[in-house]
C-alpha cells in the first residue's frame, strides 16, 4: 500500500514537471497548425482580392489535381531519403573511427563537427561555386585528372541538381549524426567485445550482435531527427538552385512559400502546410513503429 502511495505521488510529480514542457509544445506547434487549418478553409489570395471567403475544403481539392505539389512531395522524399540513408552509414564509419584510441582524438572529433556548426546558408553558397560549370574547383580538379573534356552543368541538369544538393546535406549533417552515434558507442562496456572475441566472434559478428542493438536507441534519435529536418529543407535548396532547374529540386517547403509569398495565395499555401505536417507526421510514426519493432526484436528494450 505504502508502494503504491509512493508511485502515484511519483507519477503526480512527474505530470507537474512535464505539463510546462507540454504547454510550451502546443502553443508552439498545435496553435499554428490548428490556425493553419482554419486559414485553408477559406479563399484568401491578395492578388485578386481582399477578403477572404469560405471556400471549405475547395483548396484540398485543389491540391489533388496540382501537378507541382506531387512534384515538390516526390522531390522531398528522394532528398529525405537518399540523404537520410547516406548519413546514417556514414556517420556510422565516422563514428566508429572517433571511438577509437589515438593520438589527437579530442582534435579530430572537435573538427568532425564543424560541418555542423557552420551556418547552412553560407555553406550552400560555398557549394555552389564548387558546383560551379565555369569555375567550380569540381569541374577543374576532374578536367586535371582527365576524367572528363568539357565542364559539367552541374547545377543546370535536373538530375546533378539533385545529386549535388543531397552531397552538399550529407557534408554538413553527418558529422552531426556520428556524434549521436559516438556517444552510444561509448556508452557500450568494452567487456562485452572481449568476451565475444573470446568466444571466437569475428569484428562483424561484435557489431552486428552487439554494436547494432546498443545503440539502436540513438540511430533512431538520428534518423528521426534528420528525417524531420530534412523534409523541411529550404535553405540549401533555396541557395543553391532556388528548386530549380524546372523544379527539379523544388521542396515542398519551397513551394509552399512561393505560393505564400509569390503568389499571395495564403488559403492554399495553408492547405499545403496542413496535409505536408499531416505526411511528415504519419510518415514519422510509421517509421518509429517499425524501428521499434526491430528494436523489440534484437532484445533491445523500447
Amino acid at each position: 500500500m505504502k508502494q503504491d502511495t509512493l508511485r502515484a505521488r511519483e507519477q503526480r510529480t512527474g505530470w507537474l514537471l512535464v505539463i510546462p514542457a507540454l504547454l510550451l509544445l502546443l502553443l508552439v506547434y498545435a496553435y499554428p497548425i490548428l490556425r493553419a487549418f482554419g486559414l485553408s478553409l477559406f479563399s484568401q489570395n491578395l492578388g485578386t482580392q481582399l477578403q477572404p471567403e469560405f471556400a471549405g475544403l475547395a483548396n484540398y481539392s485543389r491540391m489533388i489535381a496540382d501537378g507541382r505539389f506531387w512534384q515538390s512531395i516526390g522531390n522531398t522524399a528522394i532528398f529525405t531519403f537518399s540523404a537520410l540513408i547516406l548519413e546514417l552509414v556514414l556517420g556510422m564509419g565516422i563514428a566508429l573511427v572517433l571511438n577509437q584510441t589515438f593520438r589527437g582524438k579530442g582534435l579530430v572529433r572537435t573538427i568532425a563537427i564543424l560541418p555542423w556548426a557552420l551556418p547552412t546558408a553560407i555553406m550552400a553558397l560555398a557549394w555552389t561555386w564548387i558546383f560551379n560549370d565555369q569555375y567550380g574547383i569540381l569541374n577543374d580538379i576532374l578536367l586535371r585528372l582527365g576524367w572528363i573534356e568539357t565542364g559539367i552543368n552541374w547545377l543546370g541538369n535536373p538530375t546533378l541538381a539533385m545529386v549535388a544538393t543531397i552531397v552538399a546535406d550529407v557534408w554538413k549533417t553527418t558529422s552531426f549524426v556520428s556524434i549521436l552515434l559516438l556517444a552510444g558507442l561509448q556508452s557500450i562496456p568494452q567487456d562485452l567485445y572481449e568476451a565475444h572475441a573470446i568466444e571466437g566472434a569475428t569484428p562483424w559478428q561484435s557489431f552486428r550482435q552487439i554494436t547494432l542493438p546498443l545503440i539502436m536507441p540513438q540511430i533512431t534519435i538520428a534518423a528521426l531527427f534528420r528525417f524531420a529536418q530534412s523534409f523541411g529543407i529550404f535553405d540549401l535548396i533555396q541557395v543553391m538552385t532556388e528548386g530549380g532547374p524546372a523544379g527539379a529540386t523544388e521542396m515542398v517547403s519551397l513551394y509552399i512559400y512561393a505560393t505564400v509569398r509569390r503568389y499571395l495565395d495564403f488559403g492554399y499555401g495553408a492547405a499545403l502546410v496542413v496535409v505536408t505536417f499531416l505526411i511528415l507526421i504519419v510518415v514519422v510514426a510509421l517509421a518509429a513503429y517499425l524501428i521499434a519493432k526491430l528494436r523489440r526484436s534484437t532484445g533491445v528494450e523500447t
